[in-house]
């Protein structure tokens, strides 16, 4: 157990400059950590519904930029019949819930319904554009909008390419945003994407069901792009769903490269972690520093760079004492007024989270940024990092206020 004396002069700065040099804290404190704080703030769900091949892992590696054996092997079994996938692992911002199986065994949903009750849902309707037999698909999907009205639906329509005739490729410009449809588009496709619609009849709920047709296949296959209607299918997500999922995931146009990307889900992750311990008096005296340490070396792996002595002390020296002290005061003011009784119940819960995680993100984006410059080879200006930092601040706590990662739609 991480030792804080902060009765005497609270300094997380220093106390997490001593964390990254020694490191001392147990896995089993972090995994508390991050358990209590996924307690405060639910994970959106994104729930896959359609038959086996239908492609829905796809789907999952094309909106996360994950590579597929790593979303296989990160499948957890929820339910006889279900399993999650939590994206990044460790600290996920965003839960797939994914139903196996439809069409090949008799399917009962309400186990699966239950499981999610309590979590704000999109339902991913996912099925083979080829595929005409899908009832056992939209009879899931007619039970759960019977019992949740409320909850978004987008259908997307896979594989467009098996309704291609020999020789051709995808057409552009994407051509189904509207209908009619264009000529451009092959008979037997539009006859095939026109069925499974008509096949479906009403469906129950408060919103129509988002029609989406993309084909999101391997660079091998020899189709450009490999995500066609990739962003049509973010369109839907973004005008139903839980808010800004795209820049929860890292595919937003503010998250420009590919190491970028990488890290943007994790940090965001560490960020809302941070957020949910930070809001429970005392123990986000131990719990935030270790989450923002696991952070800081998950981003030096993600970066192929080794987080040593000498790395972590010249991060912590070009961020300054000024930074430091401001980030100390900030976390030891947060920390008492949630002791004090009545009023620190509220605004200091309150004050917690925010802060937590504002300052857990503000630190990952600064520690990014000095990473990328190492990797390039270019040496970091203290001012530029501090700027990155104070504006990283800034932007983690209005996404903190904006309630990301509040599991709300």
């Amino acid at each position: 157990m991480i030792d804080f004396d902060w009765k005497t002069r609270p300094n997380r700065w220093r106390r997490l400059r001593d964390i990254l040099l020694s490191p001392r804290v147990a896995d089993r404190e972090l995994a508390a950590a991050l358990a209590a704080a996924r307690v405060r703030l639910p994970l959106p769900v994104i729930w896959l519904i359609g038959k086996t091949q239908s492609g829905k892992t796809s789907i999952i590696h094309a909106l996360t930029g994950s590579a597929r054996a790593e979303i296989g092997n990160g499948f957890q079994p929820s339910t006889r019949s279900s399993r999650l996938y939590d994206f990044p692992a460790r600290v996920p911002v965003v839960r797939f819930l994914d139903t196996r199986g439809l069409g090949e065994v008799a399917y009962d949903p309400g186990e699966d319904i239950r499981f999610g009750e309590s979590q704000a849902h999109l339902l991913l309707g996912v099925m083979k554009a080829t595929d005409i037999e899908q009832e056992a698909v939209f009879e899931v999907i007619r039970a759960v909008r019977r019992r949740h009205p409320e909850w978004p639906l987008v259908i997307a329509q896979t594989g467009l390419h098996e309704g291609y005739p020999p020789g051709h490729d995808h057409r552009w410009p994407y051509p189904f945003e509207e209908e009619p449809w264009p000529a451009s588009v092959p008979p037997d496709l539009a006859r095939a994407l026109k069925a499974q619609r008509d096949r479906a009849g009403p469906i129950p709920g408060r919103t129509p069901a988002r029609w989406v047709p993309v084909d999101l296949t391997l660079p091998e296959d020899g189709y450009e792009p490999p995500h066609y209607g990739l962003e049509a299918l973010w369109r839907a997500i973004d005008s139903l769903a839980v808010p800004r999922l795209r820049f929860l995931l890292g595919s937003d146009a503010e998250v420009r490269d590919l190491f970028e990307r990488a890290a943007h889900p994790h940090i965001l992750g560490y960020a809302l972690a941070a957020a949910g311990v930070g809001a429970l008096p005392l123990v986000d005296l131990a719990g935030v520093p270790a989450i923002q340490a696991k952070m800081l070396q998950s981003l030096a792996a993600i970066h192929e760079q080794e987080w040593d002595r000498q790395t972590i002390l010249e991060f912590l020296g070009l961020l300054g004492a000024g930074i430091g002290v401001g980030y100390g005061a900030r976390v030891a003011g947060r920390t008492l007024m949630k002791l004090v009784p009545y009023l620190g119940q509220t605004l200091g819960t309150v004050w917690g989270a925010s802060t937590s995680g504002a300052t857990t993100f503000a630190l990952g984006k600064a520690a990014a940024y000095y990473l990328h410059r190492r990797n390039l080879g270019l040496a970091t200006d203290a001012r530029a990092l501090r700027r990155v930092f104070a504006d990283q601040l800034s932007q983690g706590s209005d996404i903190l206020r904006d309630g990301i990662g509040s599991g709300r739609p």
